[in-house]
């Protein structure tokens, strides 16, 4: 229920927030911009605090109050945004950077409930069902949004005030249903006799990260594999997070249209990401993984001639087919080379890394679209992130990465 409830936020930054802050609120060059550094800048910072937030939720045993904490600033200030005027811009833009912000955060809190809810037997069993109800659940709440979004009139409202309404509700949808999560969840550690304060746990989250990356430097295929990824996966998020950017520049695409791409999106990843995993089963992980990578950079390429929305139509289509089915085989790679006696380390870590560098890409992309005025250019310059994760994946033999994890 978590994910249904917190997926909405996810489909609705990309349609109804995206199109509502670029252009009712913060019209211009300066929109995309704004869209895309609160972006970076509120996953770094939600990057440099989670460690010490989850090293303080473990200490004292309360993450169900992180969580809590975090979908109140997150779908609190969704509720605000849409309630602050359009003549205040720059507190709509810090409404916006505060929601992203809480659903950064709540994140990383809420996974770290998955290994006290679920064993070893049914832990994918649980995180898959997650998964698909946050497909689900985004996907009714972009409907709702539809629904507000299509009928201004019959509300009584303008079309920007339409879709405030939108973003307050889909913050209300996000707190409603995340109350199961809330009443149901409890923390089963034990609190430590003496919690330490919060710069000594700060400290303590910082050294553990450090020792992770000693850690790493003995594995050095698995290393070199991560350090791919990062490229890689930035680039896909940020082309996820900014295509909307360049529906509305380039093609002048509106919020109705829009939120239709996105929820054709939401239902062919699920299939495609299936399929990528049996393609997986019968040629190899690897050799999949350079298909959807190939995939990719086609698409990013064939991005600067698109000029028109049927162009569009088709490579959204495309792109929901590889959307998770590179993230997919990637983290099933990572498997393959990771030292059980690592597992929950290195995993923590991946997500950190991922966390703190996807600030990039969105970065990239929004100073490139403002200096030059051309999406077509913005979306172009992300093609770097994928050539340099793919060359950097290329030479990473597989069985020599379990190897030097123990495992063959």
């Amino acid at each position: 229920m978590y994910d249904w409830a917190s997926s909405a936020w996810s489909t609705l930054q990309i349609t109804v927030v995206v199109s509502y802050l670029t252009g009712a609120v913060i019209p211009g060059r300066e929109g995309p911009l704004v869209y895309s550094l609160g972006i970076s800048i509120t996953m770094f910072f939600a990057a440099i605090l989670s460690p010490i937030i989850g090293a303080l939720a473990d200490a004292r045993a309360n993450k169900r109050s992180w969580l809590i904490a975090a979908t109140c600033l997150g779908a609190g200030s969704a509720i605000l945004m849409g309630a602050t005027p359009t003549e205040w811009p720059w507190l709509v833009a810090a409404f916006f950077f505060l929601t992203n912000f809480g659903f950064e955060l709540c994140w990383g809190i809420y996974n770290g409930f998955l290994p006290e809810i679920a064993d070893d037997q049914s832990m994918n069993r649980v995180s898959a069902w997650g998964f698909a109800f946050g497909y689900v659940g985004g996907a009714l709440a972009l409907i709702v949004a539809l629904v507000i979004v299509l009928n201004p009139a019959a509300l009584g409202l303008s079309k920007s005030d339409a879709a405030r309404l939108a973003i307050a509700s889909m913050g209300v949808w996000w707190f409603v249903f995340s109350l199961p999560a809330f009443l149901i969840l409890r923390d089963k550690l034990t609190p430590t006799m003496a919690p330490r304060s919060v710069r000594a746990e700060a400290a303590a989250a910082m050294a553990k990260v450090w020792q992770t990356l000693l850690n790493l430097r003995r594995y050095g295929t698995l290393s070199l594999f991560l350090l791919g990824f990062l490229f890689y996966n930035d680039g896909m998020q940020t082309v996820i997070t900014q295509a909307s950017v360049f529906a509305q520049d380039v093609l002048k695409m509106e919020t109705d249209e829009l939120i239709k791409v996105i929820l054709m999106v939401q239902f062919v990843s699920l299939p495609g990401a299936l399929l990528v995993g049996k393609l997986s089963d019968w040629i190899g992980a690897k050799t999949t993984l350079h298909i959807n990578l190939a995939i990719w950079v086609a698409l990013v390429i064939s991005a600067f001639f698109v000029n028109t929305r049927e162009q569009f139509w088709i490579m959204a289509a495309i792109l929901a087919l590889v959307m998770g089915g590179a993230q997919s085989v990637s983290r099933a790679i990572m498997g393959f080379m990771t030292p059980e006696k690592h597992a929950g380390e290195f995993m923590g870590f991946f997500n950190l890394s991922g966390r703190a560098v996807s600030m990039l890409g969105p970065m990239v992309f929004g100073i490139t679209n403002y200096f030059t005025g051309s999406a077509h250019i913005a979306i172009v310059s992300l093609l770097i992130f994928f050539v340099v994760g793919w060359a950097l994946i290329t030479p990473v033999n597989i069985q020599r990465g379990k190897q030097q994890a123990g495992k063959a």
